[in-house]
Parts: structure tokens; C-alpha cells; sequence
């Protein structure tokens, strides 16, 4: 008879379920099991019972992995991003640190997706949460560390979409300043852009407002080589 029983673990609680964790290949195997049901509540409760009595198993490594994509798969963003810290800190050349780079990078992107999709009802002089920065950072992490690896090509996908996105938002904010006549925060917001998010099409846009500020200022050789470099890169812009 099973040490750990589906029936059990249907009615029991957290605690109940670490107290009742005694065979660490059938428990590992029923949380794998839960996991494959998407019953990732069970799944999850499993797998931290089996890390909180076995921490340092044979399989705590691969229980580390296994809590990563469960926490990701049920919206728990936050304890995925942890994990995968934890991970990347313990396990610096383990082969599968590509894979955590990867799922941390995309619970940071839907942590903060949502917000974009929403930034023209905001203030438009506050700065996008961290998350949408941090998820660029850790995917470039990805893509820069293992080029090779199966997540990199999903992971430059996503970048190009965070920085079309990000590059937007901040010409948003740079012509929000240029139309109230803060001609220095409207250039150094464009300029800013121009340099973060540098391949993006909205560098164009970046130009146009560093051109147009620099002049307000009277910084005419500034404001040239701002058209200078729109010409040069986006010729049906000019």
C-alpha cells in the first residue's frame, strides 16, 4: 500500500501532507503525477513537503526544477521568480540553468504585461514597473549566456516585443514633457529611449523628439545631428 495515497492527499491539508511524506520516490511521483493533471495546488504542496523532510536528496535539484514550472503554470510569479534565484545561486553550471533564466524571465514579463497594455490610463510621468525591465534583462541574460540554448529563440521573440513596447512607452513620456515645454526632460527621456532600446521602431520617433527639443532650446547642432541620425536610419521619417 501506498505511503501516499491520492485519497489522502485529495482531502489533506499542507500540513497534513508534510507529515504523511514518508516514501520520497512514491511522493515525488504523485506530485509529478498531480502536476501532469494540472492539479498544480496538490503538485506544489507535494513537492515543498518533499523539500522541507528530504532537503538535501538526490533529487533536490531536480524538485527545485519541478516547483519552478509548477509555481509558473499556476500564476505564482512571484515564488517562480524565488526559486529560480535560488537555483541560478546553488547551481551556477548546472545544465539546466538556462531553463530557470528562461522561466524567470517570463514570469517577470507577465507580471508586468498587463501593465502596458494599460499605460495611457496612467501617469504617463511615472516610470513602468521594474518588472517589465527586469524581465528584458534576465531574457538578454538567457540570450547572451547560452545562445544555443531551446529557450533562446522564444526569449529573443520576447525581448523584441518588450522593446518595441518599453520604446514606446517612453516617447509617450517624452513628448507628454515636450508638449508642456520641459524641453530638457523630453530630450533626455527621447535620448534615453534611443540608447535602451536601440533597434527599436520607435527610434524614429525618439529622433524627431530629441530634434524638436534641442531646438526649442536653442541647441541647433544638437537638434541637426538628431535629423542627421533620423536620415540616415529611417530615410521615409525625415
Amino acid at each position: 500500500m501506498a505511503l501516499l495515497s491520492t485519497s489522502l492527499l485529495a482531502c489533506a491539508g499542507k500540513d497534513e501532507i508534510q507529515s504523511e511524506v514518508q516514501n520520497i520516490t512514491e511522493a515525488y511521483e504523485m506530485a509529478q503525477l498531480s502536476i501532469q493533471r494540472k492539479n498544480f495546488r496538490k503538485g506544489i504542496q507535494i513537492f515543498e513537503a518533499i523539500q522541507a523532510r528530504y532537503p538535501f536528496s538526490d533529487l533536490s535539484r531536480q524538485i527545485q526544477l519541478e516547483l519552478l514550472h509548477a509555481y509558473y503554470k499556476s500564476g505564482k510569479n512571484e515564488e517562480a521568480i524565488d526559486i529560480a534565484d535560488t537555483f541560478i545561486r546553488e547551481n551556477p553550471i548546472h545544465p539546466r540553468v538556462d531553463y530557470a533564466l528562461y522561466i524567470k524571465g517570463l514570469s517577470y514579463y507577465e507580471s508586468g504585461a498587463g501593465f502596458l497594455e494599460r499605460w495611457f490610463k496612467r501617469d504617463v510621468s511615472k516610470r513602468p514597473p521594474v518588472d517589465v525591465e527586469l524581465a528584458y534583462t534576465t531574457l538578454r541574460r538567457l540570450v547572451e549566456r547560452y545562445p544555443s540554448s531551446e529557450y533562446s529563440a522564444d526569449a529573443e521573440q520576447r525581448m523584441i516585443a518588450i522593446k518595441e513596447r518599453m520604446s514606446a512607452y517612453e516617447n509617450h513620456v517624452a513628448d507628454y514633457y515636450l508638449r508642456r515645454g520641459a524641453y530638457v526632460a523630453a530630450a533626455n527621456r527621447a535620448k534615453m529611449a534611443l540608447e535602451e532600446y536601440n533597434g527599436a521602431k520607435g527610434n524614429a520617433t525618439s529622433l524627431k523628439i530629441m530634434a524638436e527639443a534641442y531646438d526649442s532650446l536653442g541647441m541647433t547642432d544638437l537638434a541637426a545631428d538628431a535629423r542627421r541620425v533620423l536620415a540616415a536610419n529611417f530615410p521615409n521619417e525625415s
